[in-house]
């Protein structure tokens, strides 16, 4: 048996995000792996037991490893403890700002977080925490679960057990589409919450408790019940209030598999038609993330906190809420005028003219800025200096071209072509190719589209084109490199982009490219299409997003018409770490001063050669990466639609000669924590 002493240092302890990541790393070894952190000693492949240690920023734990590969499973822990487990750079301390508002509810409030018993305010204002801000005001509705009915006992164990089993996978179903659907709504750091509830559905240790009863003589549904409510309260019961706040994402999903156990689910509360702001004794994450945007304006809540996940998700949705009210609320009536504001942490109850005539004067003044800033959003992004940057969109489907269009972009920057050769039983044709080139490029308007060739390979295979396994999918046939070694595929869509190219500008875009070879093979194959057609002359470019494209960068320049940086892969492939790998993804940091200096290679190269250079990773939305872009002499970057208005507003807020400086010192710099210490100072 082997043991190694360690020192957490995420901000927020081992909280949901890094628990899950630990307990990942963990079930990767066969060794029995143990965590300790004061008196507690627990599985550390269990998700809920890690969670249930309280482990604090700071906190000591000894992770004790037995088995075979137990010097292995210490050594791979101890980097991922190191790297953050998952968190994205955890030694910074400094909260966001919207947290700083959130911590300064009133003590009163504070008290209330964990349910209070007070019957209703004295001058009729409800004081909570302010969890998300903004104003809604509207008549007040109570949000209510249907109580289940449960059976306590059951006569055969084995068939109990099969029906649990038949539960969980059809609530792990539900979970994976509601995953899906909030990557989409807000984005992977949020949507990362039902991730989290994905490791508690498959925490060994509660599965087995749960069929210890069901063994017992207990029903299925009343098992799973008690086994929740346990761990529940065991996690409740924590000092640490963010990781207190996480009994409520075990009840969610203990929830969740309980109405599937009873024949309940989908037979949650319903709202009514009007728009309402919702009270509640709590939300759970699920209950949040269903609610639609105008029929839910805000939400108040008895118990709760400003760190639970709840809160975490009304903040990315952009819907005012105030948490830990207290249980007065609860005996409100249904279609009660309220103001809410998420801001100040109040629920007004009846407010007279004056009061409701200036909080309307206030939401309204908020609505004109949000206005003015989407206005402002179709304006070109100039810094102070009068430097002209564009900012475009990053995009993966037809509807996000015209979201694209609605939030200010100036073309896009890169269109994902994969969504339309995933998940179908043969490749889409050249005219079902054509018709959506087509339409996306009249809905920009005569704006530029960027088309990235089809870039599929180990890791995301194509059910119609059997590859062997790869050991590095990463390293291996993908790209255009798959697509050379199959010019069907890509012969059609390059036909395919050609004809659309007459309804609008677009160009193409070949990814993964790191021999000039490859580059020259898809320009003859265009060439030779564009011929046939006789269709109009397209921009060319290539993805830099392997090292060796960056250094051949002045070779490439000579050639192609443009390039565009993939920052997440020219990351990961400099760096030599797989960005999505739980223990190394927050050392993956496209700040790290080589990915840097590659960066200014190739806008150098570039520039030399008169062609124009475009950013199209994460990085290119990154606020402290944004004024180092500019500063490198980045000509475009290219975002998710939601990020543009404020790509835009932020570059407005430049001067780029002081961008400029920024930037070279950040090529001085040795660390990328050192780049993002550089960057804070100077923001």
């Amino acid at each position: 048996m082997k043991q190694l002493d360690m020192i957490v240092q995420n901000s927020s302890g081992l909280h949901a995000r890094p628990a899950r990541v630990f307990v990942d790393t963990a079930k990767q070894f066969q060794a029995d792996i143990r965590v300790e952190h004061g008196p507690k000693k627990v599985n550390a492949k269990s998700v809920i037991s890690v969670l249930t240690l309280g482990v604090e920023c700071g906190g000591q734990i000894r992770i004790t490893a037995d088995g075979p590969d137990e010097e292995a499973a210490l050594e791979v822990l101890k980097t991922a403890v190191e790297a953050g487990l998952g968190d994205k750079h955890p030694a910074q301390t400094s909260q966001p700002k919207v947290e700083n508002k959130l911590r300064q509810a009133k003590p009163l409030a504070q008290a209330r977080a964990n349910g209070a018993t007070e019957t209703g305010p004295t001058d009729g204002i409800v004081r909570g925490i302010a969890a998300s801000v903004g104003i809604a005001i509207g008549p007040l509705y109570r949000f209510q679960q249907t109580d289940i009915v449960i059976q306590d006992t059951a006569a055969d164990p084995a068939q109990e057990t099969t029906r649990l089993q038949k539960a969980v996978k059809t609530a792990q179903a539900e979970l994976e589409a509601v995953h899906a659907q909030m990557l989409k709504r807000v984005g992977a750091e949020e949507a990362a919450i039902f991730e989290a509830h994905l490791a508690i559905l498959d925490d060994p240790e509660l599965l087995e408790a749960t069929s210890a009863q069901i063994n017992a003589g207990r029903s299925a549904a009343r098992a799973w019940q008690e086994t929740i409510e346990t761990r529940a309260a065991q996690m409740a019961g924590l000092k640490n209030e963010t990781l207190a706040a996480r009994a409520a994402d075990i009840r969610d999903v203990g929830q969740r598999v309980l109405r599937v156990l009873v024949g309940a689910d989908g037979a949650g509360p319903t709202l009514p038609d009007m728009p309402v702001v919702l009270v509640a004794r709590d939300l759970s994450p699920s209950d949040t993330a269903t609610f639609e945007p105008g029929r839910v304006l805000g939400f108040c809540t008895a118990v709760g906190g400003a760190n639970a996940h709840t809160a975490i998700l009304a903040r990315a949705l952009g819907l005012p809420a105030v948490v830990g009210a207290g249980a007065g609320v609860l005996a409100l009536a249904n279609g009660t005028p309220v103001i809410l504001d998420g801001e100040a942490g109040t629920l007004t109850i009846e407010p007279d003219a004056d009061t409701l005539a200036t909080a309307r004067k206030r939401q309204q003044a908020q609505q004109a800025r949000r206005e003015a800033e989407l206005q402002a959003a179709q304006a070109p992004a100039i810094t102070q200096d009068d430097h002209r940057m564009e900012v475009v969109a990053n995009i993966g489907n037809l509807d996000e071209a015209r979201q694209a269009r609605a939030f200010g972009a100036e073309g896009v920057g890169l269109l994902r072509t994969e969504f339309l050769f995933l998940e179908r039983a043969d490749p889409p044709t050249a005219t079902e190719q054509f018709e959506v080139y087509r339409d996306i490029a009249v809905a920009l308007e005569g704006h530029p589209v960027i088309i990235r060739t089809l870039d599929v390979g180990g890791d995301k295979p194509l059910v119609y084109l059997p590859l062997p396994p790869e050991e590095n999918p990463f390293l291996g046939q993908r790209g255009i490199r798959l697509c050379l070694a199959r010019p069907d595929l890509l012969e059609t869509q390059l036909r395919a982009i050609l004809q659309a190219a007459e309804f609008g500008p677009c160009r193409i875009m070949f990814p993964m490219v790191a021999h000039l070879d490859e580059w020259r093979a898809a320009r003859q194959m265009v060439e030779r299409i564009r011929n046939e057609l006789k269709g109009p002359a397209v921009e060319l470019g290539i993805m830099v997003e392997v090292p060796a494209a960056a250094l051949l960068a002045d070779s490439f320049a000579r050639e192609v018409d443009f390039f565009s940086i993939g920052t997440n892969d020219l990351t990961q492939y400099t760096l030599a770490m797989d960005r999505t790998h739980p223990a190394l993804s927050a050392q993956a940091d496209g700040l790290h001063p080589a990915v840097l200096r590659l960066i200014d290679q190739t806008v150098r190269a570039a520039h030399a050669a008169g062609k124009w250079v475009g950013v199209c990773g994460e990085l290119g939305a990154d606020p402290q990466a944004v004024p180092i872009l500019v500063g490198l002499g980045v000509d475009e970057l290219s975002v998710s639609v939601p990020a543009i208005p404020g790509v835009k507003a932020q570059i407005r807020s430049l001067s780029l000669a002081a961008a400029q400086q920024l930037a070279a010192q950040a090529l001085t710099c040795a660390t990328a924590k050192e780049v993002r210490q550089l960057a804070a100072a100077v923001n």
